[in-house]
């Protein structure tokens, strides 16, 4: 197995442990976490920007306070937040620590990293550290899911039962027909948008596939036109919330939808085996991309 499968493996305990995180209250760290009605942004790069725009989508309509998501060498600056959390699991990378920098003594920071040993452990007001979940891979999979169950605990959620979807989304064979698709569009509607973006991003590094992502309503709008025989259309979300209509015209393209039906952050863990799988075969390593670092580091 290569690492990025193993780590993929051990997403049923790597939330467990997040949730058993989000019930001590009186851990220092998490009193820097968003506190109910404040405004709030929300930062990263890559996956840990889709992971932003997922728990910004959920804290902001859970009624926690306005919330939004960035990149963070896009955030603007000219908005007025009380709080800013950076999701940067290397703990390195240019751009987040760029902007921790300019919000010091402006803004309060908090970030959620893998490594304890890093810049952003001084770049950051406080920080969160899961350590547990880091990985050696470059593509990142189990930090990602982790920080989002975190996130979402902390917002009052109950995630309990996330531990057992992982458990069987790691289970189920891989369907033979999704092994030999030629392209991969993954549909969202709300915070599942973030999670059908990070799928595309996931199918792009392990698997060098071509993908697309896109708000459920949106794909109507021209990016149905991809779909067709040996092309899946992936939706993230409950089957029975998929818009009306358009399983019947995704049918009439000749391409298959797919809707799992599980959580969609254990959803997102069959896209991380398959991701590796089709990289596998098509002779790729999983593990070390072509032309990608574990962080992005700019001199």
């Amino acid at each position: 197995m290569s690492r990025t499968e193993i780590e993929i493996a051990t997403q049923p305990e790597c939330w467990s442990r997040a949730a058993e995180l989000a019930r001590r209250p009186d851990d220092p760290a998490y009193s820097a976490m968003p506190r109910p009605g404040e405004r709030v942004a929300v930062v990263g790069c890559g996956t840990s920007w889709f992971m932003a725009q997922a728990y910004a989508t959920l804290r902001e309509s859970g009624g926690h306070g306005e919330t939004d998501a960035f990149p963070a060498s896009e955030m603007p600056a000219g908005r007025a937040y009380d709080r800013v959390v950076a999701l940067t699991r290397s703990g390195t990378t240019s751009e987040v620590l760029e902007l921790l920098g300019r919000l010091r003594g402006r803004t309060p920071t908090v970030a959620v990293t893998a490594d304890p040993a890093t810049p952003v452990m001084d770049a950051a007001d406080a920080a969160v550290v899961l350590d547990f979940a880091d990985e050696t891979s470059v593509v990142q999979t189990r930090f990602a899911t982790t920080q989002l169950v975190l996130l979402r605990a902390l917002l009052g959620e109950d995630v309990g039962h996330l531990g057992a979807q992982a458990a069987s989304a790691l289970a189920e064979p891989l369907p033979e027909a999704l092994l030999g698709a030629e392209q991969f569009t993954f549909l969202g509607r709300g915070w599942a948008y973030g999670i059908a973006q990070e799928a595309a991003l996931k199918m792009r590094e392990a698997a060098g596939a071509w993908t697309e992502s896109y708000p459920v309503m949106e794909y109507r709008h021209g990016p149905i036109s991809i779909t067709g025989p040996g092309r899946v259309a992936w939706w993230f979300g409950d089957p029975a919330a998929v818009p009306d209509g358009l399983p019947k015209e995704i049918a009439r393209t000749g391409g298959q939808l797919v809707a799992l039906g599980r959580d969609p952050v254990a959803d997102l863990v069959v896209v991380q085996r398959l991701a590796a799988a089709l990289g596998a075969a098509r002779g790729l390593d999983p593990d070390n991309p072509p032309h990608l670092t574990r962080s992005v580091i700019l001199t």
